[in-house]
């Protein structure tokens, strides 16, 4: 499917169902939807809520039911993988990449192996991928990262372990990085959040990089909070994404530890039971955020976590509070909001394949051929969308 062919089928899609999934689980105090959906979504267990969220093809077959628009999405959504063989690396150059990280490079690198023209690598940390392709066989390696301190550790293994690589520390939102690209160049970009692969795109464009690879990440970041398209065809789109709309197409996590996804559950359901308090208390009937705060505190009591959150929020408590109705009371807003997380959810994909597809046209616009594919399987990260581009 030709990707603007692609991109206005998703496009029509997502905005024929947008009640489904652009909304803010933890203001809604009961389901919104019609009876046969609210109906269904609450006879679920909580494990049935669990094993639907983990499986976006089984959720999705479950929803269509009530919303028929998900039948297309598996043709919408299919992107090519394969999978390549990966030869060990020598223990000097992988020593200090963690597992996960290091088959993410691995396949990466398997895709994008570069061995004629010089790289620019951008957003780089200690160089890492650089690295590989560097001994890979890449001519050069122009590593760009914002900390002075990851510059020099980068150089220096490079140094020790004879790579021809460069390293410059900018902040590439701020700084002049125009210099850095070049036609006769590879471009590359892996896990760059946001305005900075957006950035990363722009500058390769006008450089005319002869090859473009990257794969996007945390869409939402440094960026206004309504998205500011790229293509054409996006600009055109009556969607109005926000960052709650970004920040969907990454909720698609690899399983977190069983003790984590407890705590995350934990202060899920404080955090509501502390809004129903907030709201009994100062009449506002809106959800009103509470800051991040140390895991710690959920160790604690939820007493002490509402008094808490209460000074975060310059709110006076009364003195006699019965905490344990408010825990109820979070506890079941809790079960309204997985069951309405769980139907965003079958869109999470979707509003990512639509983000890609945007900057995909963009590239498409200016003059390059583009190849949209998964590089590597979404149990090492959820994040493994390629986009490749190669001046025509």
């Amino acid at each position: 499917m030709q990707l603007l062919t692609r991109f206005n089928y998703l496009d029509n899609l997502l905005y024929e169902t947008k009640a489904f999934w652009q909304l803010v689980a933890f203001e809604k105090r009961a389901l919104p939807w019609d009876s046969q959906l609210n109906e269904w979504l609450m006879s679920l267990s909580d494990e049935q809520v669990t094993q639907l969220d983990n499986d976006q093809a089984q959720l999705q077959q479950a929803l269509t039911q009530f919303i028929p628009q998900l039948s297309e999405l598996n043709r919408l959504l299919a992107l090519p993988y394969q999978q390549h063989h990966s030869e060990p690396l020598p223990f000097w150059l992988s020593n200090g990449i963690k597992g996960r990280k290091l088959l993410q490079l691995q396949d990466f690198v398997n895709h994008v192996d570069e061995r004629h023209l010089p790289v620019l690598e951008w957003c780089a940390g200690k160089g890492h991928l650089g690295r590989i392709l560097a001994f890979n066989g890449a001519p050069h390696v122009h590593s760009i990262e914002l900390q002075q301190t990851l510059c020099e550790q980068g150089q220096r293994s490079a140094k020790q372990q004879d790579l021809a690589m460069t390293f410059r520390c900018a902040d590439v939102l701020k700084d002049d990085t125009c210099e850095y690209f070049a036609a006769k160049q590879h471009a590359v970009a892996l896990h760059a959040c946001g305005r900075l692969h957006q950035v990363f795109m722009v500058q390769a464009v006008q450089a005319g990089c002869e090859k473009i690879s990257l794969s996007p990440c945390c869409y939402h970041l440094f960026t206004d909070n309504n998205y500011q398209a790229m293509s054409d065809a996006a600009k055109h789109s009556k969607l109005a994404l926000t960052h709650s709309d970004m920040k969907l197409a990454l909720q698609e996590t690899v399983t977190a530890p069983g003790r984590v996804a407890q705590i995350r559950q934990k202060e899920v359901t404080w955090r509501l039971g502390f809004d129903a308090l907030r709201r009994d208390v100062t009449g506002v009937n809106t959800y009103v955020s509470v800051p991040s705060v140390n895991k710690a505190i959920f160790s604690a009591s939820f007493e002490r976590f509402c008094l808490w959150a209460a000074e975060q929020k310059g709110i006076e408590l009364p003195t006699k509070c019965n905490y344990d109705m408010y825990l109820l009371q979070g506890q079941a807003r809790k079960k309204v909001t997985d069951r309405i997380e769980l139907v965003r959810h079958a869109f999470r994909r979707a509003i990512e394949i639509w983000l890609v597809l945007d900057r995909a046209l963009y590239l498409q616009a200016s003059g390059y051929d583009v190849v949209l594919r998964e590089f590597c399987d979404k149990q090492l990260t959820p994040r493994n969308i390629l986009i490749q581009a190669k001046a025509k």
